[in-house]
């Protein structure tokens, strides 16, 4: 089966062709994201693998169903980015990979909490100096804590269950309350009993009508003031002009964000050359308490073999016709 991938990165394509056993399929890579104006790249083919970034909206489906497009198959666990409606109108299968590796992406929440309360970013550059002074690096002991977990999915529970070791208290937000972590001292609470009792808030759900911009003034004028605000699910959780005022303010003491609402136009590329024309994320850079990191909670070995092993396994699926496990129904 003929395939075409949008957004590539050379540490992908290796990967897949790695394995892609025997060639079954043939795997043509692009550099380009998708969207609707490049679509007859993948004239030809049965189906196109995207990203993230990559813009599958209503216009973009129709000018690939034109074409003869049968699947998407998405080599990421979000799909907010995909019109499923304009999906189904056309035919086309839309797949995705629901599991690679929740560890990764929750080892980088803790990493970017460590990070920012001990400062070790900080330290690194001071020592490169023969800076030894310890001026500006005080912390905090994680031991006895508050944790407010929104959204308890896999990645979500190994979050939970990381921050546990550390001797936290953890409180979660979701529609549906996870038996495994109650059992291990997890208390529900509703969302405004979480902003208002965290000493620190991870995010860990999807990004949908509803979570859209959950973060945002009102949100932050019930957390604890100086709260420290963790994001490596999709940046339009939280608003970003509004969280710019509560630091500001100091209402958020720290934010940690691997994911922004238009990094589509700036992570996964070197821009080191480039003006950035984002005002708002380049505002963010100005705050010494705010760290950003560039999508890469799910970059681990691990997590990038799970990602090629569940994609080729789909194209697989799909052209035998056996069982969609990974299809996305609306």
């Amino acid at each position: 089966m003929k395939i075409a991938f949008f957004g590539t990165q050379f540490y992908e394509r290796e990967l897949f062709d790695k394995h892609n056993t025997d060639g079954k399929h043939e795997l043509i890579y692009y550099n380009e994201s998708l969207n609707a104006e490049i679509t007859n790249l993948a004239k030809g083919c049965v189906g196109v693998c995207a990203f993230v970034t990559d813009v599958v909206d209503e216009k973009t489906i129709e000018n690939l169903a034109e074409i003869g497009i049968k699947l998407i198959d998405l080599r990421s666990a979000g799909y907010n980015n995909v019109d499923l409606k304009a999906a189904k109108k056309h035919q086309i299968k839309v797949l995705r990979v629901p599991a690679y590796s929740p560890q990764a992406v929750a080892e980088h929440a803790v990493a970017l909490i460590l990070t920012l309360n001990r400062k070790t970013h900080k330290a690194y550059n001071q020592v490169r100096e023969n800076n030894f002074s310890l001026n500006n690096l005080l912390g905090f002991n994680l031991f006895e804590k508050t944790i407010g977990v929104v959204g308890t999915g896999k990645i979500g529970t190994a979050f939970c269950k990381i921050m546990l070791g550390f001797g936290c208290k953890i409180i979660a937000f979701d529609i549906k309350e996870n038996k495994e972590l109650q059992q291990k001292g997890v208390v529900y609470k509703s969302l405004d009993e979480l902003l208002i009792a965290s000493d620190i808030i991870s995010i860990h759900c999807p990004l949908t009508p509803a979570t859209n911009h959950l973060f945002d003034k009102n949100a932050f004028k019930k957390t604890k003031k100086g709260v420290m605000l963790i994001n490596t699910s999709r940046g339009a959780m939280i608003k970003i002009d509004d969280a710019i005022e509560s630091l500001k303010t100091q209402q958020i003491g720290y934010l940690g964000i691997d994911v922004y609402e238009q990094e589509e136009h700036l992570f996964f590329k070197d821009r080191s050359q480039s003006i950035i024309d984002d005002d708002l994320f380049e505002r963010l850079l100005t705050f010494n308490n705010v760290l950003i990191t560039p999508h890469q909670g799910f970059f681990t070995k691990e997590a990038l073999e799970g990602i090629a092993t569940t994609t080729i396994q789909n194209f697989t699926d799909f052209e035998d016709g056996n069982p969609l496990k990974t299809e996305i129904i609306i």
